[in-house]
């Protein structure tokens, strides 16, 4: 089951990415020449990915002027100028736009260099509607960058996630920003902001999160020194590089 929409978190406000972030959006904020959103986007075009709903709230005018610019995919604008609902309640809120399907999640800061198959497909690969509410992509410590941690998760035998302060292992797995989702995550959720941490919790307590563990590297750019830091790490991964990224 490959899902048909996808929900871009792009509504922060982008503080540690400052000054670049004073009079711009993080998402529009450059990286190989192009803005941040647009890498995400070329992501779900090559994936077939036909609607992304895209939520905003930091300059919300010029990020959505950036956005008439796509069609494919077909952007949908979830609009919270009136209220920042951070990464849970912003997407409750986009959840009419949705839809009742699962749906692919990405950070709009998220980069990844891919050896193999595409992400997005090995994601919706190994999706069981009947016992997963969540899979997450997640990568090793070392294929990081741009992330301070030491880790988000441990993986079970069986792919399951669990916090890595509660089964503590040599190596923890980072949390990419990428993931499918099941509407049905979404149940009895708190009103107004709150972290979809919250309910990734919850679907540990269930057995019902589970992992993909990428097969390539992963940058977070949240900060200006990232930009460069991620740059750096692109072009070391080779000439193809510019059309996986």
């Amino acid at each position: 089951m490959t899902p048909d929409t996808a929900m871009v978190l792009a509504a922060g406000k982008g503080t540690r990415m400052a000054p670049l972030t004073d009079t711009l959006p993080k998402p529009l904020v450059g990286l190989m020449g192009k803005p941040l959103i647009d890498h995400v986007l070329c992501r779900l075009e090559a994936g077939g990915i036909g609607r992304a709903v895209v939520n905003v709230h930091y300059l919300a005018d010029k990020l959505e002027a950036h956005l008439q610019e796509w069609s494919n995919p077909e952007i949908v604008i979830s609009d919270e100028r009136a209220e920042l609902l951070e990464t849970g309640g912003g997407i409750v809120k986009a959840l009419p736009l949705i839809g009742a399907r699962p749906f692919y999640l990405l950070n709009s800061d998220s980069v990844w260099f891919e050896a193999g198959a595409p992400a997005l497909a090995r994601l919706s690969g190994i999706w069981d509607d009947s016992h997963m509410d969540a899979v997450l992509l997640v990568v090793p410590l070392d294929r990081s960058s741009g992330y301070a941690g030491s880790g988000d998760f441990v993986q079970s035998d069986d792919g399951r996630l669990t916090r890595l302060y509660d089964a503590p292992a040599d190596e923890g797995y980072v949390y990419m920003g990428t993931a499918i989702l099941h509407p049905r995550l979404f149940k009895d959720a708190p009103s107004g902001p709150f972290s979809l941490n919250l309910l990734f919790d919850r679907a540990i307590r269930s057995g019902k999160l589970y992992g993909l563990v990428h097969d390539g590297d992963w940058m977070h750019v949240g900060t200006p020194g990232a930009i460069g830091e991620a740059e750096a790490r692109l072009q070391t991964l080779g000439p193809e590089t510019a059309a996986n990224r």
